[in-house]
């Protein structure tokens, strides 16, 4: 069980009902496909492309993804049938997510739900242990996979590695066949796809606070190689497509909801001694050091609050994270020269994105800019004001980096304008209002 302070935002909206003689009338444009193809409509991505929501992949969240809401949209052009491998109702659960079960002054409580999808474990010498999910049986168009990085998309033994993945695949684990997730994707006839590739080779790096030697930022040129790769073979029968840039990683509620101000206030209100945090900061030769922590750390979502000035046995009962012999530890942290490292290779990755994308003729939806914006000015779509806040801003689910119902279907709309723009079509949006936010309990 988890607790993480919000702050809950009320925006109310009036609307103005005006009489008179004269009348308004607003052209909508006749839905129409324009000069794309949504027959066979793919997706390629990670867990945002799945529908993963609240810290783990299950059903409810699958059904909300923004691929199956493009596609219901692209329905209404002609699109044709997207089938998802869906968590069955008796396993709904998938991989188990988090609930919000009490709000207490402002202060949210979480309890992961159990694993219903979960058919076992494995382990891999050299790796770890793999969890085996319930394998899916059928046609796939949403082939996100969770925790996949672009570097990983050759890597012909993924599926004995990466559990989500596994479950699509026709033979068990371990998996004989040498399939790479790139072939995989494309192995059957498709006409339009959206790629939403490359989140997690930044992502998976930050979230550890860069403590991970396993988890390290992609190196830029084999990103720009692998990109080029993909949507070389994604377009080569001349398919049409959307792509959408990486969101800037550290700008989620999961780095900005706990702050180093906010910490120190709750322990100094406990022991008034406390004048100090001290993080853990990497040096040039790569050792750690504790210094004062400063407003540009960023500490993440899931860090233990509640271990703040305990006493630290090893250290002289010193109180953890007040003193420099017992710096909070550095996996909580993103240090401020972690975070220009990872906006910075992000920046490279986007650029890349965009120059193929480009050279394609692709769509491009510039997630980077439009989630910043949101961060920073907000948004109100269909009379629903929403925000980037943890919880109260309707976005981001309680895991603070996927989206909600509502966020996945805030993404659908950005990729259905970029493709219209594009492609010379009218895909009508989504109602974003029919969509839910953070559920409550």
């Amino acid at each position: 069980m988890k607790t993480y302070r919000s702050y809950l935002h009320i925006f109310l909206v009036t609307g103005l009902l005006g009489f008179g003689a004269c009348k308004t009338s607003i052209n909508t444009p006749a839905p129409s496909r324009g000069t794309a193809d949504f027959t066979r409509y793919i997706a390629v991505g990670n867990s945002l492309t799945a529908g993963y929501a609240d810290g783990g992949l299950y059903r409810e969240g699958q059904l909300n993804s923004y691929p199956s809401i493009i596609a219901a949209q692209m329905q209404k052009v002609g699109g044709g049938t997207f089938t998802q491998p869906l968590f069955s109702t008796d396993q709904a659960n998938g991989s188990g997510y988090l609930k919000l079960t009490a709000l207490t002054n402002g202060v949210p409580t979480t309890e992961m739900q159990p694993a219903t999808g979960k058919r076992g474990e494995a382990t891999v010498p050299g790796f770890g242990t793999v969890t085996l999910y319930t394998k899916y049986k059928g046609d796939i168009n949403n082939y996100g996979v969770p925790l996949i990085k672009l570097q990983q998309i050759t890597f012909g033994q993924l599926g004995n590695l990466n559990g989500y993945f596994e479950r699509m695949l026709p033979t068990d684990f371990p998996t004989n066949v040498n399939s790479t997730y790139l072939d995989f994707v494309t192995a059957k006839p498709y006409t339009f796809f959206t790629d939403w590739l490359g989140n997690n080779d930044a992502l998976l790096y930050a979230i550890t606070g860069g403590a991970d030697p396993n988890l390290r930022l992609t190196d830029k040129a084999q990103f720009s190689q692998l990109y080029n790769l993909s949507i070389t073979q994604l377009t080569k029968s001349g398919q049409k497509g959307a792509v959408a840039t990486i969101p800037d990683v550290v700008a989620v509620p999961y780095f900005n909801t706990v702050t180093v101000g906010a910490i120190l206030a709750g322990v100094q209100k406990v022991n008034p001694a406390a004048k100090a945090l001290y993080v853990n900061a990497l040096n040039s030769d790569g050792s750690h050091s504790a210094r004062i922590a400063t407003a540009a750390d960023l500490i993440i979502l899931s860090f233990p609050t509640s271990m703040m000035g305990q006493p630290v046995a090893a250290a002289g009962n010193l109180p953890y994270g007040l003193t420099p012999l017992t710096p909070i530890e550095d996996k909580y942290v993103l240090d401020q020269g972690e975070v220009a490292m990872t906006q910075d290779y992000v920046n490279a990755y986007n650029a890349t994105i965009k120059s193929v994308a480009s050279s394609k003729g692709l769509a491009i939806f510039d997630a980077y800019a439009f989630l910043n914006d949101v961060k920073a000015h907000g948004l109100v779509v269909d009379g629903v004001n929403l925000s980037s806040a943890f919880i109260s801003g309707g976005i981001f689910s309680l895991d603070g980096i996927h989206l909600t119902p509502r966020g996945y279907a805030v993404v659908a709309n950005e990729f259905i304008k970029a493709i219209n723009k594009q492609y010379n079509a009218s895909i009508p949006l989504a109602n974003v209002s029919s969509y839910r936010g953070v559920k409550f309990p």
